[in-house]
């Protein structure tokens, strides 16, 4: 018989149990929990009794039978909450181990009746910090009052919707377009669920704002026959912008089938179609009439911000080889072939207006053209204010722009005095995003001189603004004629320029901007006059006979000081300098009667220009898409925290989202699929709910648009 070995007692543990250590083991059902030491059951807790469960495992830790780390696994918790337990029961017994209540200790302040007063001052356009201080609340809980909504979250679907349910063939409408009996096929709704790309249907609220489908229509009603009219294809190029991309080639990475169902049709058309039918409406010659019609809504409807309007040119280089007037890149700090766009924004950075601006036009006379569109849109009675940079300086047109009802906003270009440092104070002003701004600030009354017509001097009196910079004791000075504001608003209002910039950067980087949408040229102005190559040509002999001197007479004055020259070699010398003398002035004075300027088609017979009509076309759906998403990022800024870094990448992956569509009655509902994280989806939730609330029709449709994210 060989020797008795004593080990581990058998297992006795229930069947189910989970180990926790070799002394001990958890099981976990619908009736309860217990835990078994050694097989035998040593602690164990009724349904919803947290209180026993936590004992437990603080048990288990206080008599060694397993580890912190052992319980937490089995407990799935985490070691600093198996550690806070043990902490909590040491310090107050049983009672440490009930469950605290979490948020508020007090009564809450959003009460329903606070949740009405909040929405009610959403709805009237308030800002998220102008109700947090109306309401007397932090803008976080503002945000969750909003985001709180009932009709944020998708309703069940009626019934079974078909996955990626593809769009029924419209054959027969396309055979009808061909043989001229149909003027553009209706939309038709294709219900579906998980239906790629259809959350840019999100965008058809701002964009109705805009006025883009309907200025489109109005203009360019001719009644051709075609299976697309010219709704969807506007739709067509807003939808590629949404989605990333802002070119018509663009049309060739997307599934057909996926932007057609946006459309309301079987497929989008295709690239061939998108160029031909665009080339078609530029043929009409009406862009500066939509352009201007675009602009009229605009102004209609941000009248907040259209007392200020921003002014400059953008530069759209030119890399192919037909023979184009140069322009200054400031980007890449030279001149190359290019063409060059002046474009009006409004106080917010959104696009107003855009024409192309003739070769070698400066701001200044740009500003004219501009101040007269303007005042076509704001009526007569309007003082509106135009901010523009030091490309617009002349304080004679400061005078002519005054005279004619504007006010100015402009730097300083001449070179001033800096001002003492005692005459500057710090000062403070809320912008309207809420944010603290800080400026040190001097302020006085100056007198710019001018030359007029009659070589007369006068003057051009005005507020000057100067910004101290206390870091580097940098200066800048600014000049306005707006008496209400403050310096401090002035300033703002200066530095805030840059939301055109900004309009420029998002436009060329994301909605293709700089694109080249037509490669259509035409012949340049053969009369406009351009700098003569001969007269710099004859300058350039001026200065090689003044240099070829100089050495000379350099060489000479050597030789003079060395000595040894008899009376034959300075005369020599002499006549030879008399010589070149006389050349320079027969090169001077040829250089003199070449003219400074002559006709390009003197110089450039063959010089072309890009047309512009269909360059046109585009910017202003681009344009209009840029103002439409930059109404959404405002709109979602309540209910999403980081909306100032995050706004348009988290409205970026929205519209590429899947969603399902129905329809029901008289309603689309479109059910956003859940984004990439929580907050995400709450927030687009969030303004689902102020979407709703405009009660939007889907273009060529009688269908309200209701949208909602699906719970995830």
């Amino acid at each position: 018989m060989g020797p008795v070995r004593h080990g581990r007692p058998l297992p006795l543990e229930p069947v189910g149990a989970v180990e926790i250590s070799p002394a001990a083991s958890l099981l976990e059902t619908d009736d309860g929990g217990g835990v078994f030491i050694w097989g035998m059951a040593s602690w164990c807790w009724e349904p919803g009794d947290i209180v026993g469960r936590r004992l437990a495992a603080v048990q288990l830790v206080e008599t060694k039978a397993a580890t912190p780390t052992e319980v937490a696994a089995a407990f799935d918790v985490d070691f600093d909450t198996v550690r806070r337990w043990r902490r909590d029961w040491a310090a107050d017994g049983v009672a440490g181990l009930m469950p605290k209540k979490r948020g508020a200790k007090g009564p809450s302040k959003l009460t329903e009746e606070k949740r009405d007063e909040i929405r009610g001052l959403r709805a009237s356009g308030m800002g998220l910090r102008a109700i947090g201080r109306q309401v007397d609340l932090d803008p976080s809980t503002v945000r969750r009052a909003l985001v709180d909504s009932p009709a944020s979250v998708a309703p069940e679907p009626a019934g079974p919707l078909e996955l990626l349910a593809r769009p029924a063939l419209r054959t027969g409408e396309r055979e009808l377009a061909r043989v001229g009996l149909l003027s553009g096929a209706e939309p038709v709704i294709c219900e579906g669920a998980s239906l790629p790309l259809a959350g840019a249907l999100l965008v058809l609220p701002a964009l109705a704002a805009t006025g883009l489908v309907d200025a489109f229509g109005a203009v360019y009603a001719s009644g051709r026959a075609a299976f697309y009219s010219v709704r969807s294809l506007v739709l067509a190029l807003v939808f590629c912008l949404l989605v990333g991309e802002p070119r018509a080639e663009g049309l060739t990475r997307l599934d057909p089938v996926d932007l057609g169902r946006l459309l309301g049709l079987d497929r989008a058309p295709e690239v061939q179609t998108m160029r031909r039918r665009m080339a078609e409406l530029a043929g009409v010659g009406r862009a500066d009439q939509l352009l201007r019609r675009l602009a009229e809504v605009h102004v209609a409807q941000a009248k907040g911000a259209c007392g200020l309007f921003y002014i400059d040119g953008h530069v759209r280089a030119y890399h192919g080889t037909a023979n184009l007037p140069k322009a200054h890149l400031a980007r890449a700090r030279l001149a190359a072939p290019a063409e060059v766009d002046t474009w009006i924004t409004d106080a917010k950075g959104d696009g107003v207006l855009v024409w192309n601006t003739p070769p070698g036009a400066s701001l200044t006379g740009e500003l004219r053209t501009a101040t007269e569109e303007i005042r076509a849109l704001v009526g007569p009675d309007a003082t509106p204010t135009v901010a523009f940079d030091r490309g617009g300086w002349s304080p004679r047109l400061f005078d002519e722009l005054v005279a004619a009802g504007f006010h100015i906003l402009t730097y300083r270009k001449e070179p001033v005095r800096p001002e003492p440092r005692s005459r500057f104070t710090r000062q403070e002003y809320t912008d309207d995003l809420g944010r603290k701004q800080v400026y040190f600030l001097a302020e006085r009354r100056v007198r710019i001189s001018y030359t007029d017509d009659r070589r007369q001097k006068r003057y051009f009196a005005c507020r000057q603004v100067t910004r101290l910079d206390p870091d580097t004791g940098h200066q800048t000075q600014i000049l306005t004629t707006r008496e209400d504001l403050s310096a401090a608003e002035a300033a703002y209002a200066m530095f805030s320029r840059w939301r055109e910039e900004n309009f420029f950067r998002y436009m060329r980087a994301n909605l293709g901007l700089d694109a080249l949408d037509s490669y259509a040229k035409e012949p340049d102005d053969p009369t406009r006059t351009v700098p003569n190559p001969a007269k710099a040509a004859a300058a350039a002999k001026v200065l090689e006979a003044k240099a070829t001197i100089a050495k000379a007479r350099e060489e000479e004055g050597r030789a003079a000081l060395a000595g040894g020259r008899d009376s034959s070699q300075a005369a020599e010398i002499a006549a030879a300098f008399a010589d070149a003398e006389a050349e320079l002035a027969r090169r001077r004075a040829g250089a003199k009667v070449i003219p400074a300027r002559v006709p390009l088609g003197d110089v450039h017979p063959d010089a072309e220009r890009l047309a512009s009509e269909r360059k046109r076309l585009h910017d202003a759906v681009r344009m209009a898409v840029y103002n439409a998403t930059s109404a959404h990022a405002r709109l979602v800024a309540p209910y999403y925290a980081r909306a100032d870094d995050e706004a348009r990448t988290l409205l970026s992956e929205a519209f590429r989202s899947p969603a399902d569509l129905e329809v029901i009655g008289d309603e689309l509902h479109v059910r956003i699929n859940p984004l990439s994280a929580p907050r995400r989806s709450r927030a687009i939730a969030g303004q689902c709910n102020e979407l709703n609330a405009t009660e939007t029709l889907y273009p060529g449709t009688k269908l309200r648009l209701v949208y909602s994210v699906k719970d995830s």
